[in-house]
């Protein structure tokens, strides 16, 4: 026990914490490497987790680093022996390594296809849920290092083919543990972004560790649900990322992509002026088979003229009306004939034929015609109808006599 009376001198309280630190013995850690600067040999770096916001500081002394089998480089995933050295003299802890070693291919391999297979069973992968790009996008969002030259090659091959495009730049880390976050931030920000029509996210290339930041799953699920379109032009073939199966189009290169997303403006006019050739083609063999149509029509003879079609009309209408009038006559004889005969008849049956003989018709004064005598008695007056006129009687007696009056 210590006491303000009875401290312990600085010395034994650095040899505690030695021992105890010494007690820990080795450990084996996982990590990515995000420093390593050697001098004199000896190697100074630090290692960070690989999701959480953590790192230490490691040391590799020149004897370490001679019997290494690999070369190691900044951004290098890595599993190490790390043993805690707390120097009592000096009152520092260094995390010294033992051993260094990648971690293994196949164990990274193994994590991504569990990864890209749980990816495809959601059906991130599916061709029918990939966007057509835009045939002239106005606005591009390119996704890049800074300074990089796959920034240059797609700014400069887009330029080249359609000086007018127009580009927003997000530049991310394109590998180690910032290139997931900032390469998720990026594409989500450039999809917010209404003027932007598609999205290019390119990194020249690279080894297989410096493009697992591009198969991360927040990258992945990012491009899937991105309603722009999403270009993948990171430019490695043997080992492509997950991004390039997500994406609406993966290009080979930087250069592919710009040239898989804008139109060539030296191409288009040419094609431009193909279409105009060929429809003014068409439109004049058009014309051209029309016109002699209506030369072979025009040449025909009957359209050589046009009396005939008057003279023969002419002519049918002189037999129309003389038709018409021999029709007519016919209809006025059978009429006369008809009429004549009924005339006849007519005569036959009237009583004037009677009259003209001589006989008279007695009409009582109610116009009753008189047929018997009885039905007259003296003094009735009579009209007597003669063939021509009629006058006025009265009757004398029972004896049917009549005396006449005008």
């Amino acid at each position: 026990m210590t006491t303000p009376d009875a401290p312990w001198p600085v010395a034994v309280f650095s040899s505690k914490i030695h021992d105890y630190i010494d007690r820990l013995g080795t450990v084996w850690v996982e990590g990515e490497l995000t420093q390593w600067n050697a001098s004199s040999g000896t190697v100074y770096g630090k290692l960070k987790d690989l999701s959480a916001d953590a790192t230490v500081s490691i040391k590799l002394w020149s004897s370490t680093v001679a019997k290494l089998p690999e070369k190691f480089a900044q951004g290098d995933r890595v599993v190490a022996l790390v043993k805690a050295d707390w120097w009592v003299k000096g009152g520092t802890l260094t995390m010294n390594v033992i051993t260094l070693k990648h971690v293994g291919i196949g164990d990274l391999l193994e994590r991504l296809e569990r990864l890209r297979s749980q990816l495809a069973t959601e059906g991130l992968f599916a061709a029918d849920r990939k966007k057509r790009l835009p045939f002239l996008p106005h606005c591009i969002g390119l996704v890049t290092g800074k300074d990089s030259d796959a920034e240059k090659d797609v700014l400069r091959n887009a330029q080249l083919r359609w000086p007018a495009v127009d580009f927003r730049v997000i530049h991310a880390a394109v590998q180690g543990d910032r290139c997931a976050p900032e390469v998720t931030a990026a594409i989500r920000r450039l999809d917010a972004d209404p003027q932007v029509d598609v999205i290019i996210v390119a990194r020249g290339g690279g080894d297989f560790q410096n493009l697992l930041g591009f198969s991360d799953e927040r990258v992945v699920r990012a491009a899937a649900t991105a309603s722009t379109p999403i270009v993948s032009a990171i430019g490695h073939e043997a080992d492509r990322p997950l991004l390039d199966e997500v994406a609406d189009l993966r290009a080979s290169t930087p250069t592919d992509a710009a040239k898989r997303v804008v139109p060539d403006v030296s191409e288009e006019r040419d094609r431009v002026g193909q279409a105009l050739a060929r429809m003014s083609g068409r439109i004049t063999t058009l014309l051209r088979h029309e016109f002699d149509r209506i030369a072979q029509l025009r040449s025909r003879p009957v359209l050589a003229g046009g009396d005939w079609i008057v003279d023969e009309r002419a002519n049918e209408l002189t037999y129309a009306l003389d038709r018409g009038t021999e029709l007519l006559d016919r209809t006025l004889e059978r009429a006369a004939a008809q009429t004549g005969e009924l005339a006849t008849r007519l005569r036959a049956l009237s009583p004037q034929a009677t009259l003209d003989r001589g006989y008279a018709i007695a009409q009582l004064p109610d116009g009753h015609v008189l047929r018997a005598a009885d039905q007259a008695p003296e003094g009735t007056d009579l009209l007597l109808t003669l063939a021509h006129g009629a006058v006025r009687s009265r009757a004398l007696g029972a004896s049917g006599d009549v005396r006449t009056g005008k």
